[in-house]
């Protein structure tokens, strides 16, 4: 192998390393369960407002934000809180754990 053949196989070699550590970096910290001991006060108290009746199963943090996913007449529902206190979203957990099971 010529210089330029070995150094174009090293860079595609290296690409290849840094991508597939990239996306495992991702993967691992896509959810992380908590215990509800380590989650801020105020995201405690928007998530007990946002069960209204129903019961908080259990604590995840990703990308920052904290999901409380609440069980309430049969059904799961995630509700992803800053760390402030406010709701960034909400989601039917039962959809969100069929997404997973396609990508994998």
């Amino acid at each position: 192998m010529n210089i330029p053949t070995k150094i174009a196989a090293l860079i595609a070699s290296a690409s290849l390393v840094l991508g597939v550590a990239a996306q495992a970096k991702e993967k691992k910290h896509e959810e992380e369960n908590v215990n509800s001991s380590d989650v801020p006060s105020a995201v405690q108290k928007t998530a007990k407002a946002e069960a209204k009746g129903g019961k908080i199963v259990r604590w995840e943090k990703e990308n920052g934000n904290y999901e409380a996913v609440v069980e309430k007449n049969g059904k799961e529902t995630g509700v992803v809180i800053s760390n402030d206190g406010k709701v960034v979203n909400r989601h039917n957990e039962k959809n969100e754990e069929k997404e997973k099971n396609e990508k994998y």
